[in-house]
């Protein structure tokens, strides 16, 4: 029994050791991929395709094979994507803002520039959309040539909604909305005809003097990759576990790197994370195939895996899990798991690893969404969790989501909960 017990000591002190080394690893990839040369991960300076060629770089050095035919770990596809490759200003009273703190533009903004003349509007015009009409035919008659909507004071909803519906001025000039919220940026799909700003209400008001000009140009066939790399495992026909995370961020407003969006905790963090997998399980391996693969297209709204399932040479049926990776820079207060209030039996077993062996604080449950990668392979039927860490980082989707601002606080033991829950499966 002593025999035992040592074995399974050293056993885990190696696991221990192997984990916390690849903690210093995943600290350099983050950083690289939140650095300003790839400019966001995104579609401008084709940030997004600099941080594939690095990635496949990093899985070739984890002993990783190239998954496709051609032997490559690359899986192209494309997408029209809305991009600010230039200037992106906002002047008040002859006072130029910042992009990304003062203001963000619409991620379907189009171009333009000028002065602003308003026609103010505030959440009342939702109970007498009708005033809309006049108001446009003033725009199209040239009385005015833009559109103030005053977003103080409302609800987070209402100001949701009030920009959804709204934003639609776009097509007849430029758009103002003023809120006192946090900035959250996007991926746009599609082009407006005129520019819509998002600025902070105490830089701007109705009746100050704005001029304006934003560049933007509507990629079509924009040309992204997934990075797939793969592991055999221990057995023949046997059948896979696949570690996703998605590797695209948002770029950025202009040239300027301080409009950038590094995109540290989503998800230069996640992706660094299979990184940390692949180097485990290369020295580990399991009776299973391994597959890890780094999604583009996610911000833009899941386009990297909707391709992969509608065009993977694997079946679904032959992949017996899929972990998928998103926020891991945090972790004070623990995980939460996608699906493991509806996939119950893994969940249990991934619940009563962490209480065993006391890696985190919380595994929290929650329902179905479709807001990450796993989303398309679970409606194939893949056994799939979503799993993100939850701690003080607030910052999300803006200019603040930066390697400085990450802890890392659970990183090892997330690491550690992953790779017991894949030996148990």
């Amino acid at each position: 029994m002593l025999k035992i017990s040592l074995i399974l000591s050293i056993s885990f002190s190696i696991l221990f050791s192997t984990v916390f080394s690849q903690v210093e690893k995943a600290r350099r990839i983050t950083e690289i991929l939140c650095s300003d040369s790839l400019y966001g991960r995104g579609y401008v300076k084709n940030g997004v395709n600099k941080a594939a060629d690095f990635l496949a770089k990093e899985y070739s050095k984890a002993g990783l094979k190239p998954y496709f035919e051609d032997s490559s770990f690359f899986q192209p596809f494309t997408l029209d994507v809305n991009t600010f490759p230039n200037q992106v200003e906002l002047s008040v009273n002859g006072n130029s803002l910042t992009p990304g703190i003062d203001f963000v533009i619409d991620p379907m903004s189009g171009g333009g520039s000028g002065q602003m003349e308003f026609i103010y509007l505030d959440s009342s015009i939702m109970e007498n959309p009708e005033e809309l009409k006049p108001m446009v035919a003033r725009v199209k008659n040239e009385e005015a040539n833009a559109f103030f909507v005053n977003l103080e004071g409302v609800s987070r909803s209402l100001e949701a909604e009030l920009q959804y519906q709204l934003k639609g001025l776009g097509r007849f000039g430029p758009v103002i909305f003023t809120t006192s919220r946090k900035f959250t940026w996007a991926v746009g799909r599609g082009q407006l005809k005129h520019p819509v700003y998002i600025v902070k209400s105490d830089k701007i008001s109705s009746t100050d003097s704005v001029e304006y000009s934003v560049d933007a140009k509507m990629e079509k066939d924009f040309t992204s990759r997934n990075v797939v790399g793969f592991l055999p495992g221990k057995r023949k026909n046997a059948k896979t576990v696949v570690f996703t995370a998605h590797y695209d961020h948002l770029g950025g407003m202009g040239t300027e790197i301080s409009t950038f969006f590094p995109g540290a905790n989503d998800n230069a963090s996640g992706t660094a994370m299979l990184i940390s997998m692949a180097d485990y399980f290369r020295e580990n391996r399991t009776k299973y195939n391994m597959l890890f693969i780094a999604f583009a297209g996610e911000e833009a709204g899941l386009v990297g895996s909707k391709y992969f399932v509608e065009n993977s040479p694997i079946e679904m049926k032959k992949i017996k899990f899929l972990l998928n990776l998103d926020i891991m820079g945090s972790g004070e207060r623990g995980i939460t798991v996608v699906n493991g209030a509806v996939l119950k039996k893994p969940f249990k077993k991934l619940k009563k690893i962490n209480q065993k062996r006391g890696y985190l604080k919380q595994v929290k449950k929650r329902g179905e969404t479709q807001n990450s990668d796993h989303h398309y392979f679970y409606q194939e039927g893949v056994p799939s969790f979503f799993i993100y860490t939850m701690g003080g980082n607030t910052h999300y989707h803006d200019v603040y989501d930066t390697y400085e601002e990450l802890g890392f606080a659970a990183y090892n033991d997330v690491v550690k909960l992953l790779i017991d829950f894949v030996e148990k499966l």
